[in-house]
C-alpha cells in the first residue's frame, strides 16, 4: 500500500468534517495511489432505528463526497466518482479519482468546511433577507429547491409537530440504545459522538438525563410517573423550533428512491449547509419526522409498540398537511435556520489515521 500523499492527506483532513447522523462517520478510506482512493461506506441499519433503510447514511456519504470535491478544488484538482454497483446496499463503495484542473478556481465554500456545525440552542427570529434566501437557493444543484415556513403561525405549527415527534422518539424502546450510545457526557467536544453540552438543555436537565438514560427501566419509570420527556422536549424541540428565522424543506427533483438519489441529496445538503455557514447563519437538522414518514409510506415497521406506531402515522399525516403531499414526499432534508452564535460545544471527528484502512494507516505512519 503506497504512502499517503501530502495533497491527498490534506483533502481527506477536510473531507472527514462532513456531517453525519449522530456523528457516526460511516466511511473509511483505502488509498490506491497519490490521486486515487476508495471510499468504503457503511450504514447503521443493524442497530439504529433512524437508519433502517440506510438512506440517512447514504446522505452522509454524499456530503462526504461533496466536501472532498470542494477540498480538492483548493488544489486545482477536479474529482470523479463512481459507485460500485456490485457493493451491498448496506456498504456502498465509491472509486474516487482526482485530475489536474489548472483553469479551475477554488469554490469559496471550502473555507467553511471545518466551521460548519449544528446549533441546537435558540436562534434569532430575524427573518432571512431576500439576498440570503436567493444565495441559499442558487447554491443548490439543478432541480433542487427550498420551501420556507417562516411566519409565526408556521413556526408554531412546526414546533408542535416537533414536540410531539420528540415524545415519540423518547418513548420508543427501539430508539433507546441509540440515544444512550451517541451522547458523551461531561464534555464540550467529542470525536465520535455528541457532547452532552451541545444538546441545548440546562445543567439540571442534562444531569437528570444522564441518570435516567443508564437503563430503560429508569426511562420507563420517569416517562410514566414523572413526565420525564417534558423538560428535554421543551428545551431541545419546542423552544428552539419557535426561536429561529425559519424552518425549511430541501426538495429533490424527483421523489428519492435509490442509493444514488440519496447520495446526490447529501451533496446538495452539504452545499446548502456550507452556504448558510458562509452567510453567518446557524442550522439544526430535524430529520426524524421525515424518516418515520418514509418508513410508514414504505410499510417498514420500526417499533413493536402499536400505540407509538399509530402516533407516528398521525404525525406523518399532520406533516403532510402542513407541507403538502408533493413537497413532503420529495423532501430530503429538514431543519431550522437563523442568525445566532456559533455553537460553543460541538462534535469533532475521528483523526484521519483511524479512518484509513489498516494497510494504508501503516504506510502513512511509516512515512511519518
Amino acid at each position: 500500500m503506497p504512502p499517503l500523499d501530502d495533497t491527498l492527506r490534506h483533502i481527506l483532513e477536510l473531507a472527514r468534517w462532513a456531517p453525519s447522523g449522530d456523528n457516526s462517520q460511516p466511511w473509511r478510506f483505502e488509498i490506491i495511489d497519490a490521486r486515487r482512493l476508495v471510499v468504503h461506506g457503511h450504514d447503521t441499519r443493524a442497530y439504529c432505528v433512524y437508519d433502517l433503510d440506510g438512506h440517512p447514511s447514504q446522505m452522509s456519504l454524499g456530503a462526504l463526497l461533496e466536501t472532498m470535491a470542494l477540498a480538492a478544488g483548493t488544489y486545482q484538482l477536479s474529482m470523479s466518482v463512481r459507485r460500485r454497483h456490485d457493493s451491498p446496499d448496506s456498504r456502498p463503495t465509491f472509486d474516487v479519482a482526482f485530475m489536474p484542473a489548472p483553469e479551475a478556481s477554488a469554490d469559496p465554500l471550502a473555507e467553511f468546511i471545518v466551521q460548519r456545525c449544528v446549533q441546537r440552542r435558540p436562534l434569532r427570529t430575524r427573518p432571512l433577507t431576500p439576498t440570503e434566501k436567493t444565495t441559499l437557493a442558487q447554491t443548490l444543484p439543478a432541480g433542487y429547491r427550498l420551501v420556507w415556513h417562516e411566519r409565526p403561525g408556521q413556526r408554531l405549527a412546526l414546533a408542535a409537530l416537533l414536540y410531539r415527534n420528540a415524545g415519540l422518539r423518547l418513548r420508543m424502546p427501539e430508539a433507546y440504545p441509540t440515544h444512550r450510545a451517541v451522547i458523551e457526557w461531561n464534555v464540550d467536544t467529542s470525536e465520535d459522538r455528541i457532547p452532552d453540552r451541545a444538546l441545548g438543555v440546562d445543567p439540571l436537565t442534562r444531569h437528570m438525563m444522564r441518570w435516567v438514560m443508564q437503563s430503560w427501566r429508569r426511562v420507563e419509570f420517569c416517562n410514566t410517573w414523572l413526565a420525564g420527556t417534558v423538560a428535554p422536549r421543551l428545551q431541545m424541540d419546542l423552544l428552539p423550533a419557535l426561536a429561529c428565522a425559519a424552518h425549511f424543506l430541501l426538495l429533490a427533483p424527483q421523489r428519492p428512491l435509490s442509493i444514488d438519489d440519496y447520495v446526490a441529496a447529501g451533496r446538495a445538503m452539504q452545499r446548502f449547509w456550507l452556504t448558510a455557514t458562509a452567510l453567518g447563519l446557524q442550522l439544526q437538522p430535524q430529520m426524524t419526522p421525515l424518516i418515520f414518514a418514509r418508513y410508514l409510506r414504505e410499510q417498514r415497521p420500526f417499533t413493536a409498540n402499536a400505540t407509538l406506531q399509530a402516533r407516528a402515522a398521525a404525525l406523518a399525516l399532520r406533516a403532510e398537511r402542513l407541507f403538502g403531499r408533493h413537497d413532503w414526499e420529495h423532501a430530503v432534508f429538514m431543519g431550522r435556520i437563523g442568525a445566532g452564535r456559533t455553537a460553543e460545544a460541538r462534535s469533532l471527528r475521528l483523526p484521519l489515521r483511524q479512518l484509513l484502512q489498516a494497510e494504508t494507516a501503516s504506510a502513512a505512519n511509516g512515512q511519518a
